[in-house]
């Protein structure tokens, strides 16, 4: 199946069975927003428990913190988000769309990527045991060709980036006969930039009313309450500061789903270190956060490291940690070492010292600062697609039947285990209820008795609920239930006493964490 169409069905599933829904959708919807319905709030919730326990939990030196979505216009002034905070943007004239210029490129690049990926899969199969991959990356013509293409534009993109020279980002549009996806024609307009900051007014009158801001990244509230954290939480340095909070982004392409939208949620981590080790705690961090991510059992191949052709105007060292969608390789997660910009510039803005005092130094000094950044709405949609899986099935009487299942962590699901009696007669009920009431305190459960047992199983596959529960009619007689596995499908009969040690044993973060 095309990867187009697997990523279409995975968001009419995210809509039918209660995860995300187009937000005022009976009012025909409001462009890239979304709200998350049931199910997909508790995954949420799940995402940003596994994060933040993993920040503050289990670490000594990180605290946590919730900062206001409105705050002073002139902590964007400082941050530099009111003249630099700009997406170069170009439009066709043919489709009347508009594109980012620089995903355009960036998306020719992946295409000449894929080129090589494939050349590298069919030498693999026809080799097999014998396959050198190295040798054969070295030596096939049309692998180097297609390297010396990206090489080649690599570096002229990231001039062009660097010295945001629009004109140019535009030339390589047209040189490399990229297209737009919709007319397919390479009728551009000018490449101009655009800045994504969301401004309105705070104030009781017209006349007296400020212009202010939503903001656009949850950062800045962490540095303009550095020393409140440091001082109050006798913080040594290095230390770090976690914030889980909302962001907002006027995005004039907003596309993909939930990848892009305008207002997002962010898990943002900012780590104060010593001035001169930062390069060394930005290694660190990167080993750390990909652990994370790779700890959820998706696959170590559909992770890599991106690093930043052109450095944002704060950063020393900057990389990606990107994640294999249905339509590629795309970002989840960003880690940046952002040296001492921000607070040596809210330091000049606001004319207040944001120095730390090092007392083995007998010193102060401005700190420098590692940023991880994590997208709550793209690690729910990394997630989704990972687990979004069609299964064939063959029927007793030979045919096949499709099995739609999420195959969720279990530690992120939203429902932990469904409570099913086979029959709604026998006593059957009154179990299953009871059983639902005396484990609703450690997990999230559903009771569910509509359909046949086979639709109800099917019903929560899609779901992504991990375990279900059957109370049948040998129940009363000797107290047992039947599990069944979502995965497997596999069957165990096991006594109702043991359901909560045999469930919280599968189900637990701590297993998780405890990997990391």
């Amino acid at each position: 199946m095309a990867q187009d169409d697997v990523f279409k069905k995975l968001v009419a599933h995210c809509k039918e069975y209660g995860y995300v829904f187009p937000s005022s959708e009976i009012y025909d919807g409001l462009s890239a927003v979304y709200d998350y319905g049931q199910y997909g709030v508790e995954l949420k919730n799940n995402i940003k428990k596994y994060w933040w326990d993993s920040m503050v939990l289990l670490n000594d030196n990180i605290v946590g913190l919730d900062s206001a979505i409105f705050m002073h216009p002139t902590i964007w002034k400082a941050s530099g988000h009111v003249d630099a905070f700009n997406d170069p943007l170009i439009d066709n004239k043919d489709s009347k769309k508009r594109y980012r210029a620089d995903v355009l490129i960036e998306e020719h690049l992946a295409k000449l990527e894929d080129k090589i990926t494939k050349e590298v899969e069919k030498a693999r199969e026809r080799f097999a045991d014998t396959f050198d991959e190295k040798k054969f990356r070295e030596t096939n013509p049309r692998v180097l060709a297609n390297q010396v293409k990206i090489d080649e534009l690599n570096a002229r993109f990231a001039k062009a980036l660097n010295d945001t020279d629009l004109a140019e980002i535009k030339q390589i549009i047209i040189d490399n006969e990229i297209v737009c996806p919709i007319s397919g024609t390479r009728n551009w307009t000018d490449v101009r930039q655009f800045n994504l900051m969301f401004s309105t007014e705070m104030g009781s009158t017209a006349e007296g009313a400020n212009k202010i801001y939503l903001r656009p990244e949850t950062a800045q509230g962490i540095f303009v309450n550095f020393l409140n954290v440091q001082k109050t939480g006798r913080m040594k340095i290095p230390f770090g500061i976690a914030q889980i909070g909302k962001a907002f982004r006027n995005e004039i392409v907003a596309r993909q789903f939930i990848f892009r939208m305008r207002e997002f949620e962010q898990m943002e981590m900012q780590f104060f270190v010593q001035p001169g080790s930062e390069l060394e705690w930005f290694k660190k961090w990167k080993e750390t956060r990909m652990n994370w991510h790779q700890a959820l059992g998706f696959g170590s191949e559909n992770y890599r490291f991106h690093d930043h052709v052109k450095l944002a105007h704060y950063a020393n060292a900057a990389t990606d940690i990107e994640y294999k969608f249905p339509f590629g390789f795309k970002e989840v997660e960003g880690i940046h070492s952002r040296t001492d910009y921000d607070l040596k510039q809210h330091q000049e803005f606001s004319g207040k010292k944001m120095q730390y005092f090092d007392p083995e130094k007998g010193e102060s000094y401005v700190p420098f600062v590692i940023e991880t950044s994590i997208g709550v709405d793209r690690m729910f949609l990394q997630i989704v697609s990972a687990a979004y899986t069609e299964e064939e099935l063959k029927k007793e009487d030979g045919t096949t039947d499709i099995r739609v299942v999420l195959r969720l962590p279990s530690f992120l699901a939203p429902v932990k285990l469904a409570v099913m009696p086979l029959v709604k007669k026998d006593g059957l009920p009154a179990i299953a209820e009871k059983i639902v009431n005396d484990l609703r305190f450690d997990f999230n459960c559903q009771y569910d008795d509509k359909d046949s047992i086979g639709r109800r199983y099917r019903r929560q596959d899609a779901i992504g609920t991990p375990f279900c529960i059957t109370i049948d009619h040998q129940t009363p007689e000797d107290n047992t239930v039947t599990i069944r596995y979502r995965d497997s499908m596999a069957q165990e009969r096991v006594t109702i006493g043991q359901l909560r040690d045999i469930i919280k044993e599968k189900v637990s973060l701590q297993s998780l964490l405890k990997k990391l």
